[in-house]
């Protein structure tokens, strides 16, 4: 049904097509995104080039015969087991964790950042839309704690970070960055201290505005995962800004209008 292709999108954007690490697959819908260090795993990030196609549809092109699981998201730190979110109404939760095979699991967005978490040696998978409340809120930390629980290990863990808004594209308040960054640690404080993590993986750019910054979610959440055991090495970040690319991907912070992109993920076993 798939076939990955070289060069899907005929456009001269520097880094667009050229991506190390990710790879567009073909379908006879369209194309999605893999990251390369999720590929024995069934998952994509797919653009708006899919709109109005939702996970009940988007989940046959990932695999035949899976279950497809979703939360109503909330924009909050709540992680629920995939059979918590089987149908509609859909639980409000901004994250699920596997509990069985053959599931699909889905979150939305369009500038937050879609995570999707594989452990290559139970088969298990999480799914998160992390923007800076779910990342201050530590929804991370709470998948990655629900799949200890059931046996992985953070250290065998493989993490793809989908497209968002890039730093430079994101200014926000100085207290969000200062609740980002307190959240990088279990038991952290909001003190200026705190923003040196920050300033230290790259997270925090400065803004114009001596109230504001420039807030790198995708590099605070590779220095927050690293805390919870998470070696680096085994995280892929996308380096596509949702703002950035208008005929790619629906921007809140771009265009104001409520639409968005699926990102999803397929259990083993």
């Amino acid at each position: 049904m798939a076939e990955a292709l070289e060069a899907p999108f005929d456009r001269p954007d520097a880094g667009f097509n050229d991506l190390p690490g990710w790879t567009w697959v073909g379908t006879y819908g369209g194309h999605y995104l893999q990251a390369d260090r999720l590929g024995a795993f069934e998952h994509g990030f797919f653009t708006r080039q899919w709109q109005g196609r939702g996970p009940a549809e988007l989940a046959g092109y990932l695999s035949a015969g899976i279950s497809v699981h979703r939360p109503q998201q909330i924009h909050s730190a709540r992680v629920l087991e995939a059979s918590q979110a089987v149908g509609e109404p859909w639980p409000e939760a901004d994250g699920l964790v596997s509990d069985g095979g053959g599931q699909s699991l889905w979150v939305c967005g369009a500038d937050c950042t879609p995570v999707l978490i594989a452990d290559p040696r139970s088969g298990r998978v999480a799914a998160a839309h992390a923007g800076w409340r779910g990342v201050a809120g530590r929804i991370l930390p709470a998948a990655i704690a629900r799949l200890a629980a059931a046996g992985s290990d953070p250290a065998d863990l493989l993490v793809a970070l989908g497209p968002s808004v890039s730093g430079a594209n994101y200014q926000v308040e100085r207290p969000v960055s200062l609740e980002v960054a307190a959240a990088l640690r279990s038991h952290g404080t909001q003190n200026a201290a705190a923003l040196q993590e920050l300033i230290a993986c790259g997270a925090l750019l400065a803004d114009p505005d001596p109230h504001r910054d420039r807030l790198d979610l995708r590099s605070a959440i590779v220095r927050q995962l690293d805390h919870e055991g998470v070696p680096p090495g085994s995280i892929a970040v996308c380096p596509l800004c949702t703002v950035a690319h208008p005929v790619l991907f629906h921007s809140w912070r771009r265009d104001q209008v409520k639409a968005v992109q699926w990102s999803g993920i397929v259990s083993q076993g």
